[in-house]
């Protein structure tokens, strides 16, 4: 078991380490605040654990199984890529002309950052194919396969909540940077078009 769950981490940082529309966001986020960023870690690690306990389940084998459902998630899912990315466009556009004003709105409540990171884990049809395709491997010869998954799923979310909040943490360390309103309005706009471009690849995604 020591072994599995060595083997096990090692894989979850390399999985966590894969950019992705996740990071993108937390990193967005994580300029507006700490606070912002963290939460949107905690969202996005909620939608990891649901995934990985509806594959634990073998409830995700059923969306392999259907095309249609699969196309309806990937579907739904670039629609919010994109609803993320024009929204961060429209934050960089905003802030050109009164900076300090813009960004103060553009501050996110608790509820909407971990919203924000919550929905986009859970409409990524792909996280949960990934869930069920990497957590059992990773179950012991023997063991019980439902409670470990569970626990496994777990594991991998609280994780990957350190392993964020590294991001959030740096992103917060360079605040006397990033405070200047060219370079936050620039990199509002460069995340804004990464979700653009990955909302734009998952719909044409076949």
């Amino acid at each position: 078991m020591p072994t599995s769950l060595i083997a096990f981490l090692g894989a979850c940082t390399l999985v966590a380490a894969s950019p992705g529309p996740s990071t993108v966001l937390i990193i967005k986020q994580s300029l507006h605040s700490r606070r912002s960023g963290f939460l949107t870690v905690l969202g996005n690690e909620t939608g990891v654990f649901i995934w990985g306990v509806v594959a634990a389940f073998g409830l995700t084998a059923l969306l392999t199984a259907s095309e249609v459902a699969y196309d309806v998630m990937r579907i739904v899912g670039a629609v919010v890529l994109v609803g993320f990315g024009v929204q961060a466009l429209r934050e960089a556009r905003r802030a050109k002309g009164a900076p300090e004003v813009a960004w103060e709105g553009a501050r996110k409540s608790g509820w909407a950052s971990y919203r924000g990171g919550l929905l986009l884990n859970l409409a990524n049809p792909k996280a949960a194919v990934f869930a069920l395709s990497f957590l059992p491997q990773f179950v012991p010869e023997g063991a019980p396969h439902l409670p470990t998954m569970v626990g496994l799923a777990a594991l991998w979310a609280v994780y990957e909540v350190g392993y964020y909040g590294l991001y959030v943490w740096f992103v917060g360390r360079m605040k006397t940077l990033l405070s200047r309103a060219g370079v936050r309005r620039r990199l509002e706009q460069v995340s804004g078009g990464v979700l653009l471009l990955l909302g734009v690849r998952m719909a044409l995604d076949t």
